[in-house]
């Protein structure tokens, strides 16, 4: 394997280090610093509210820099620093604004990370993105154990330890092959050109409306399994598990995109994901989570993976980077924000059991009217394609 790909391969591995040991426990640290849950609520919305306005940001800076790897390696030396800067303060207003300087610059990593990836592997004509992307899934899976480990006496080490995560993926970036921005020269194109692809269109709504019910999951779900009765060690083996359970996708994803319709593929995360979440609303014991985390390698791999694929497919090429953003801002950015703002004044006011259970309804409704869609897009096409 060439020294390049090598590199992208051990970013992911390193960079998704930064999810296990950050968006895991930082809920953790905000109720040990005696938050309550609706200013746990609030903290973990104001991310995805700077990713919103972030995201276009990064990719038309992205698309227009000479390179896109000097944009990435800009955005991962102001998250190292706002990392370090982040501890110095506990009280709500010094940690609202350092989660805005945060987000600011890591919201896009990942998806300028995957433009410059899925760019890379187009030049060489080789490679399938999926089994790059398992490097992530085995970084997250080693560090969610052992910072679940670290977590149980010194969760403030989540700052330094994610530091370095970042730190070193930024010497990894500087390994990466160039990848040039296609509006430095040339043509510019405006992102309202992705509207115009319809099903792209219906691909980023089901992939927003089921990454809601993901954004009360990650911000709610280390507090929900500690109220079970789990604690912070049990809780990184849960996210261990979780991890684990997107391999077999990485592995034959290629194999199931060239034999499956791509609104099959999303129409099964669905699935899963009203499973999941039904389950967890009727658990009472913290050891049942471990089977039913399996079910996460269902759902977000499959969703974030197909959707990067997708865009990298149906965009042109002078938007590569502003499609992969859009789709973060709208998953990343307005799906949490709803998740995490509004499920946690329903968590106070019906309960994380509850909510769980509303999300399991949520993401049963949304494959039912999208089953509906797809299947009358598909009879359409073909009355189309016999005319």
């Amino acid at each position: 394997m060439p020294i390049n790909i090598t590199a992208i391969v051990l970013f992911y591995m390193i960079f998704y280090m930064n999810n296990a040991v950050y968006a895991t426990f930082i809920p953790l640290y905000f109720q040990q610093i005696g938050f309550t849950p609706s200013q746990i609520g609030t903290l973990l919305s104001l991310g995805p509210l700077i990713a919103i306005m972030a995201q276009p940001v990064w990719g038309t800076l992205s698309d227009r820099a000479k390179t896109k790897n000097s944009v990435l390696l800009l955005m991962l030396a102001g998250s190292g620093v706002s990392m370090l800067l982040y501890p110095l303060s506990a009280q709500f207003g010094y940690v609202f604004a350092m989660i805005g300087l945060f987000m600011f610059f890591s919201s896009s990593i990942a998806a300028v990370g995957d433009a410059i990836t899925l760019e890379t592997l187009d030049k060489r004509k080789s490679g399938d993105f999926s089994r790059i992307r398992l490097g992530g899934t085995i970084g997250f899976a080693v560090m969610s154990v052992l910072f679940g480990f670290i977590a149980t006496q010194h969760i403030n080490l989540l700052f330094p330890v994610n530091a370095a995560i970042l730190g070193v993926s930024f010497l990894l970036v500087l390994r990466f092959p160039a990848v040039k921005g296609h509006q430095s020269q040339g043509r510019k194109m405006h992102l309202l050109v992705l509207f115009r692809n319809r099903k792209l269109v219906l691909y980023l709504t089901l992939n927003f409306i089921l990454n809601i019910t993901l954004g009360y999951y990650y911000s709610f779900f280390p507090l929900y399994f500690k109220e079970l009765g789990g604690d912070s060690s049990w809780l990184g083996w849960s996210m261990l598990i979780s991890s684990l359970s997107e391999i077999p996708f990485l592995l034959f994803s290629a194999f199931l995109f060239k034999r499956i319709n791509v609104s099959y593929i999303l129409l099964g995360a669905g699935a899963a994901a009203a499973l999941r979440w039904y389950l967890f609303s009727v658990i009472h014991d913290p050891y049942w989570v471990f089977p039913i985390q399996l079910l996460h390698g269902a759902i977000f791999i499959v969703l974030s993976v197909t959707m990067a694929i997708v865009i990298n497919r149906e965009v042109p090429n002078e938007l590569k980077a502003s499609g992969q953003t859009f789709n973060a801002l709208l998953s990343l950015g307005i799906a949490r924000i709803i998740g995490s703002l509004v499920g946690g004044v329903a968590s106070e006011a019906f309960g994380m059991r509850n909510v769980f259970f509303y999300n399991s309804l949520v993401a049963l409704a949304c494959i039912a009217v999208f089953a509906a869609v797809f299947q009358t897009q598909t009879r359409r096409e073909s009355r189309l394609a016999d005319n």
